[in-house]
């Protein structure tokens, strides 16, 4: 046969099929990249610059993360270098493996770029490289033609199967030389591909009963590759018809869950001849092992039988032929098609491509915390995903490129609720059943620093005993933060201000670790009862939030201050006598000792015991309001002159104590006193003191005078006796000290007072402020001692602060 012009076909296909080897990049059409590389490609090799094509430099392709995504479990034969930017090869890459027969191999795979999310396809041609030699489906091929055949027979003889595809592949057949046979092979395009043996010269089986015949098969490699076939002829006596199959193709569809044993299809071949040249048996004709693996066929019955799984996410179909053959040799072929058709057997997988370590608090709604990619391998409505989140959490799913989620926030977040949330995906395709997957991503919620300081109580009570030792601590205080590590540290702080004009942090001081608070100093009850602060609480954050709470100081007392009698006049500074009329009867009040305490409470109840007198039985004192009155009648044995001395103690514990003297005149007249020296207290020899002395008493007397008088009256027209001198009391303003006022009505000086102007002997060393009570014995709360602007009026206690004014002009 002459071959020159399938020759210079295949030089051409060469030439093309190099220039195709050399092109490295081509961009696709829609922003496809497109790239090729020769099979068995070291690894390692750069197939192209993927930074370049995809128009960004290398630092840009490494910082926004790229990385290639391949469907399902398939192996990553290509990676990019983030270095370089280079698309390099990463696994063996073996074409027939990939692709087997496919006459274009090509590899695709997504290039998926973040912040923003950006997909770009890209696709890889595998170029076929001449690797495998042809190869024919038998080492020998026993023919038995009978020797009536006439020239120009024709016998069928399989192809060589060459794994490598275009110029690589099978592209001639050389027949060894002989006498009667030649070789012709058929390779129309959209017909079967096969040789046959034509008879060129007839044959005797007289002359030679055996031929034996060498059919090689070269490919178009640049170097050829070639395989041989054995061809034995028998000569036998003519058997004129072949076997003939019910149809030339046989087109089926299976499930692919379909087991193993399940009858696949039935070809049936019939031969006209009788006897052993018309039983017909079946055989595969040229098939991959792989199909061996999956198909098995009866060779008398044709039942072809599946003895393998089928995959219809691996293959889609699968094409064979079977050859029947008689007993004499003659063989035909019949096509096998098979349909695989899906099931819904796989579930959507779930693929996490990226998810933020942590989310702030304070994330607005709608912010993309993470990416996932749901894929299906099946096909049609199998394949078809609904995606969700499932439970009640502030996340949704936002669908974005292709098979590609958006996990963004949908409500606000608290890290003070919920620090952590486990946020679980579902995918559901709409096959029938349909089949789900679910995958659980956990998130942390960063803490931002929004919530301050908050006060277990606003208002705080602190009780310090006076006398305290500075240092001591008063109360504490807390504060709860709900935020985290620094944000949630508390730090505790006076604000600054002023009590009675001297700054806070002179009284008292914080721990701003613990919040206790301590006294700097020691507290006087009687200088400060209470005093308000504000205290802060301010957390560690950035900026710092801050609370205040109101912390109130009540300093308690103690006894620590004696009674201090305000009546009579302490020893030494004037002489205070009263005068006691001779017809005072038993019970008259004759005097009364007036006390204070500047403590309080039962520091400040005070009682009044006579502990010495000239006459002990004829005075006595109440135990609490201090009035001194007749135990019994006056009688003119009696001595004029009498000494009480008087102790005022308070009920403190220990109890402190103050005592007095009070000197008592039993007389009518200061006439009737034999010497009004003797009454003083200090000795004097002064002569004015005595005139001073003379002129008192002549006014006393007067006053008493007009002071029986107006009694007299009051008397008559009351119809009761009322005695002269009940409750009138002077008290000289002198030694009333100044700011004394009752403490819880535990004071001594109480009710409402009338005053009455009666003078004594003393009377002309001080002013005088004669204070008159009806029932009770101590100044109410509201009391107070106040004087006339003019100094000739005489100042008298009253009820809530109303002030009694009398006149000397009245009484003189």
């Amino acid at each position: 046969m002459e071959y020159s012009g399938f020759t210079a076909r295949c030089f051409v296909f060469g030439v093309t099929s190099i220039l195709l080897l050399l092109s490295t990049v081509m961009q696709g059409s829609q922003g496809e990249i497109s790239y090729s590389v020769p099979e068995e490609t070291k690894v390692g090799t750069v197939i192209g610059n993927l930074a370049k094509d995809l128009g960004m430099n290398k630092k840009e392709l490494s910082t926004r993360k790229a990385r290639l995504d391949v469907d399902g479990g398939s192996k990553r034969y290509c990676d990019i270098d983030l270095n370089t930017g280079n698309l390099i090869v990463a696994e063996r890459i073996d074409r027939e493996q990939l692709c087997g027969p496919k006459t274009v191999c090509v590899l695709t795979s997504e290039i998926i770029l973040e912040n923003p999310l950006e997909l770009h396809r890209m696709s890889v041609q595998i170029l076929d490289i001449n690797d495998n030699a042809p190869i024919f489906a038998n080492d020998v091929i026993k023919l038995e033609i009978r020797e009536s055949v006439d020239k120009g027979a024709r016998f069928f003889v399989n192809e060589a199967h060459d794994a490598d595809i275009g110029l690589n592949a099978v592209q001639r057949y050389t027949l060894q030389d002989n006498d009667h046979f030649s070789f012709i092979f058929h390779s129309n395009p959209g017909q079967e591909k096969y040789g046959e043996l034509v008879l060129k010269d007839e044959l005797d089986r007289e002359k030679q009963e055996e031929l034996q015949l060498l059919l090689t098969a070269v490919d178009g490699g640049s170097q050829p590759r070639s395989g041989t076939l054995a061809i034995h002829v028998t000569v036998l006596d003519a058997n004129d018809n072949a076997p003939v199959f019910s149809q030339p193709v046989y087109a089926v569809s299976m499930p692919e869950d379909s087991p193993v044993g399940t009858l696949v299809v039935t070809v049936i071949a019939t031969d006209d001849d009788e006897g052993a040249n018309g039983e017909v048996t079946y055989e595969f004709g040229h098939i991959s092992n792989d199909l061996l693996g999956l198909f098995s066929l009866d060779p008398k019955t044709g039942n072809v039988v599946l003895s393998g799984s089928l995959d219809f996410e691996k293959e889609t179909s699968y094409e064979f032929r079977i050859q029947a053959k008689d007993g004499s040799g003659l063989a035909s072929f019949a096509k096998i098609i098979i349909d695989v058709v899906d099931v819904n057997d796989n579930a959507p997988i779930i693929q996490l491509k990226s998810l933020s370590n942590s989310v702030p608090e304070n994330t607005s709604p709608g912010t993309e915390v993470g990416i996932i990619n749901v894929q299906d391998k099946d096909s049609g409505t199998n394949r078809q995903i609904i995606c969700s989140i499932s439970g009640n959490v502030p996340f949704k799913l936002s669908p974005s490129i292709k098979n590609y989620f958006s996990i963004v926030t949908s409500g606000q977040l608290d890290r003070e609720l919920i620090a952590e949330y486990n946020i679980t995906v579902i995918a559901v395709d709409e096959g029938s059943p349909p089949l789900s997957s679910s995958k659980t991503f956990q998130l942390s919620v960063a803490d931002v620093n929004d919530n301050p300081p908050v006060f277990e109580e606003q208002f705080y009570k602190a009780y310090l005993a006076e006398n305290n030792k500075p240092g001591t601590s008063i109360c504490s205080v807390n504060a709860r933060d709900p935020d985290w590590r620094q944000n949630g540290t508390v730090l505790y702080s006076l604000v600054s201000s002023e009590v009675n004009g001297v700054p806070v942090s002179s009284f008292l001081s914080i721990n701003a670790d613990t919040g206790v608070i301590h006294a700097v100093r020691s507290f006087d009850y009687e200088q400060f009862r209470n005093f308000k602060v504000q205290v802060v609480a301010r957390d560690n954050g950035s900026p710092p939030l801050s609370s205040n709470a109101t912390v109130s100081v009540f300093v308690t007392d103690e006894n620590d201050n004696s009674p201090q009698i305000l009546y009579p006049a302490p020893e030494g500074k004037s002489l205070m006598t009263e005068m006691v009329p001779k017809a005072a009867l038993s019970g008259s009040l004759v005097s009364k000792v007036i006390a204070v305490d500047a403590d309080s409470g039962q520091n400040a109840w005070l009682s009044y015991h006579i502990v010495k007198s000239t006459d002990p039985g004829l005075f006595s004192i109440g135990l609490h309001s201090g009035e001194i009155r007749a135990q019994r009648d006056i009688s003119e044995s009696d001595s004029m002159k009498q000494n009480l001395v008087i102790s005022v103690k308070d009920n403190g514990q220990p109890a402190l104590s103050t005592s007095c003297s009070v000197y008592l005149l039993i007389s009518d007249n200061l006439a009737e006193v034999p010497e009004l020296k003797d009454m003083t207290y200090e000795e004097s020899s002064s002569k004015l003191t005595s005139y001073l002395i003379i002129a008192l008493v002549s006014v006393s007397t007067f006053f008493l005078t007009f002071i029986i008088l107006i009694l007299a009256v009051r008397f008559c027209r009351r119809r009761k006796p009322r005695l002269l001198f009940d409750g009138a009391v002077a008290i000289p303003s002198a030694y009333l000290p100044p700011n004394y006022a009752e403490v819880e009505g535990a004071g001594t000086l109480r009710s409402s007072y009338n005053c009455d102007a009666y003078l004594t002997t003393g009377s002309h060393t001080s002013d005088f402020k004669f204070i008159r009570s009806y029932n009770d014995n101590t100044l109410p709360a509201g009391g107070t001692l106040r004087k006339s602007p003019d100094d000739s009026n005489i100042i008298c206690f009253s009820e809530a602060g109303e002030t009694l004014e009398v006149s000397w002009d009245v009484l003189f």
